[in-house]
């Protein structure tokens, strides 16, 4: 499931997504102002949620991490009495 999110998340995914959805919407005729518009729109809410989702991961290996060094602490003082 990681490497999914990995892939579909990545900047040349989006890119060649957002390429397919220009193409697209040449063919069909549509104004040029439009695919522009649409296009910038999705590649800045690509990358907004791609940043979202890396630091989601990175805060939760951070908590991870802290929880481990609080069940170590608590060992080492239940060990000590």
């Amino acid at each position: 499931m990681r490497s999914f999110w990995t892939k579909i998340t990545s900047r040349k995914f989006l890119a060649a997504l957002v390429g397919i959805i220009t193409g697209l919407a040449m063919v069909f005729g549509l104004d040029q102002n439009v695919i522009t518009t649409v296009s910038g729109a999705v590649m800045a809410l690509a990358s907004v949620i791609t940043y979202i989702i890396s630091e989601g991961k990175i805060d939760a290996a951070a908590v991870g991490k802290a929880a481990q060094a609080v069940e170590d602490a608590k060992e080492a003082i239940t060990d000590g009495h």
